[in-house]
């Protein structure tokens, strides 16, 4: 198991070219201390874990590593189903700003056609990520004041994981700490 940085894991999730709305994640609370846990997982590309927390409103630090290279049917049942709970996506800034400019203009076009015809709150994310060219987005079960259960699930099924993972943050966080948060 190899420990990166958490930005080098959601890079590894961009650059996989699976299908951008096969991806599902749970996330949360942290279960000691600041931060939060969130697992993220495509059934062709794997799962990963990332351990994350804002050292303020402009940096975020953390790390990850992949725990497993697919989803089995042990791990399916832990990850929300599309309609369940709410929606994720990672995005690319645009590469210029004449990219940018046609890329608001679809976004206007399709939030203008949402508007004016009846439609769903999924249809209209769908619509959005597809302009936005998002390549990783799905459902997520994500509570940000405690634990959903299926990521105590995940920490005993990837105990191993957790334990390496946990180390290396808290000495992330330590680090952090002894020169107080910048």
């Amino acid at each position: 198991m190899r420990v990166r940085d958490w930005q080098d894991i959601l890079t590894d999730v961009v650059e996989s070219d699976a299908e951008p709305d096969g991806w599902r994640a749970v996330g949360g609370d942290r279960a000691g201390g600041i931060g939060e846990d969130l697992y993220v997982g495509h059934p062709v590309v794997g799962v990963f874990q990332l351990k994350t927390y804002a050292r303020n409103p402009f940096v975020v630090e953390g790390v990850g590593t992949e725990v497993a290279r697919r989803i089995d049917d042990d791990l399916d049942p832990l990850f929300p189903e599309q309609g369940e709970t709410g929606m994720f996506g990672v995005q690319q800034p645009p590469e210029d700003e004449d990219e940018a400019e046609r890329t608001a203009g679809r976004l206007e076009e399709v939030l203008r056609t949402h508007a004016d015809a009846p439609t769903t709150p999924d249809a209209l994310f769908e619509d959005v990520m597809d302009v936005l060219d998002s390549p990783a987005y799905g459902p997520m079960a994500f509570d940000q004041h405690d634990r959903p259960e299926a990521l105590d699930d995940f920490a005993s099924t990837f105990e191993e994981a957790e334990e390496v993972l946990e180390a290396e943050f808290e000495d992330i966080v330590d680090e952090d700490v002894d020169r107080g948060f910048q």
